[in-house]
């Protein structure tokens, strides 16, 4: 079993960052490939980023490349989003998951955290 909760979420105007976290409580943390996803009102959650268990490989959606960075601390038990010059379209609620990599390819696993809001003001 693997319990995620997110925090670091709040408001900030545009060009503006915020640091969030996800902390597990699990004991095979350090086993997951984690990811972040992101569900803005009235559309479906959507992929933002990812990290193997290594800490290695991380990749981004098109739309966060460059601003966002993803990184993970195994002997803190917590997977991190750095976000950097964030946009309007950044608002959203933003959410951790536990997965795995095939192919290159990161995969949503069924554990995911509650979620915590971003809204970027203009």
């Amino acid at each position: 079993q693997v319990q995620l909760v997110e925090s670091g979420g709040g408001l900030v105007q545009t060009g503006g960052s915020l640091r969030l976290s996800c902390a597990s409580s699990g004991r095979t943390f350090s086993r997951y490939d984690m990811g972040w996803y992101r569900q803005a009102p009235g559309k479906e959650r959507e992929f933002v980023a990812a990290i193997t268990w290594t800490g290695g490989r991380p990749y981004y959606a098109d739309s966060v490349k460059g601003r966002f960075t993803i990184s993970r601390g195994n002997a803190e038990n917590t997977v991190f989003l750095q976000m950097n010059s964030l946009k309007p379209e950044d608002t959203a609620i933003y959410y951790c998951n536990a997965g795995g990599y095939r192919s290159g390819t990161y995969y949503p696993g069924t554990y995911w955290g509650q979620g915590t809001q971003v809204t970027v003001s203009s």
